[in-house]
């Protein structure tokens, strides 16, 4: 039997997913599951979305080829240049759709959570756009190293609220936005910035993101004379901008699909975030996936350099992608990355965010054909990063 790698009507990819809530969270869901649909599949909304997306967030994203990258690996890569995108990440894709959806289903109060702060600025900017309240959750650690994304949530209108429990990074602020969100479940909707947590959350940011893929399509068609590549590559926390990347392609099962996830200071370091390798089958923010946990089932606190990519979960679609081996996962050290965002700086003159570069360091994991077509989803530019990359480097 041919293996399906969408979701199915019960909200799961194979055996990941569902929807584990408090009683409490149960209307709001229930409420967002079985209007989503319906909603998003409006010729009203769609005209809406698609013209935000070009004209407000400026889609199309080229597809660059990289020229340098490429003759150094012998093989043709593209880059799919979301850091293009309105506020400087691929983001705004899923803010938008979402906070469409939210004002049909008459919410007036917009919550989030971030790590690196991409998905705070993407809430915040829609907010502003609508003129909805927003609130943003964000760790104490990660407020600290990513200060100029803080800044511009603020210069938008949104509240940063700092999370102090915890690790203080992005699980922490995914669980202070779940428990504001129980408390206040009339008026407000969580934009969830990840292809995680209860369905149908997975399914719709993965739709709305879905925009990557499909134009990579259209624009390969274009450039190669095919729709479909050798190999996409793209980096995954929770793992939206991969699902985005991978969504058309899913299906079509010549094209590899390679997953990076951050293997922070080593994957048997005590210090990663590599979770296909070290995870278990579990329960984390309202779906069953893998996840990093002890032997009783406490999570274990992921690192990463990087922090969009230190979260101790991934996406309940990329937990079925690894399950089934539709996608090659491979993991990446901090250093391996900080070296690949510097060569693409120097190379191609675009700094991308760490995220991303790690997606690029795995350029160094494979061997490619020279005819070979490789899309790499560039997720986001490197400005909030500067420190990171400046402390790395001694620069």
């Amino acid at each position: 039997m041919k293996t399906n790698y969408n979701i199915d009507e019960n909200g799961y990819y194979g055996t990941f997913g569902g929807a584990f809530i408090p009683e409490m969270l149960y209307p709001n869901v229930e409420e967002l599951r079985q209007n989503y649909l319906k909603i998003t599949s409006e010729s009203s909304f769609q005209k809406e979305f698609l013209a935000l997306l070009k004209e407000y967030v400026g889609r199309p994203t080229p597809l660059y080829f990289a020229k340098r990258l490429s003759e150094k690996y012998d093989t043709k890569i593209y880059l799919k240049r979301e850091d293009l995108c309105h506020t400087g990440a691929h983001k705004i894709n899923n803010t938008i759709g979402q906070i469409l959806v939210a004002k049909r289903l008459g919410k007036t109060r917009i919550i989030a959570e971030t790590g690196a702060g991409q998905h705070g600025v993407a809430t915040a900017t829609v907010c502003a756009l609508m003129g909805l309240q927003c609130i943003v959750y964000m760790g104490e650690i990660d407020i600290q190293r990513q200060s100029p994304n803080v800044a511009r949530m603020k210069m938008l209108g949104a509240e940063v609220r700092p999370v102090l429990s915890g690790s203080k990074t992005l699980k922490d602020a995914t669980n202070e936005a779940i428990r504001d969100w129980i408390n206040h479940p009339q008026n407000t909707h969580y934009i969830i910035g990840s292809v995680v947590g209860p369905h149908p959350y997975p399914d719709m940011v993965s739709r709305f993101q879905s925009v990557i893929s499909e134009e990579i399509k259209a624009q390969l068609l274009e450039k190669e004379a095919t729709e479909n590549p050798n190999y996409i590559i793209a980096c995954v926390g929770g793992g939206s901008n991969a699902a985005g990347a991978f969504y058309h392609f899913l299906n079509e099962e010549h094209v590899h699909l390679i997953a990076v996830e951050a293997a922070g200071k080593g994957v048997g370091s005590g210090e990663s975030a590599a979770t296909s390798i070290l995870g278990k089958i579990g329960i984390i923010h309202g779906s069953k996936t893998l996840l990093m946990q002890t032997s009783d089932g406490q999570i274990t606190e992921p690192y990463s350099i990087s922090a969009g990519l230190d979260y101790p979960g991934v996406g309940p679609l990329h937990s079925h992608l690894f399950e089934t081996q539709r996608a090659e996962f491979i993991a990446i050290t901090d250093d391996e990355a900080m070296l690949s965002g510097i060569e693409l700086s120097k190379m191609e003159g675009i700094i991308p965010a760490i995220e991303t570069a790690h997606a690029l360091a795995a350029l160094d994991k494979k061997q490619f054909q020279s005819s070979d077509i490789v899309v790499i989803n560039l997720s986001g530019r490197g400005d909030k990063d500067l420190n990171t990359y400046i402390d790395y480097f001694k620069l």
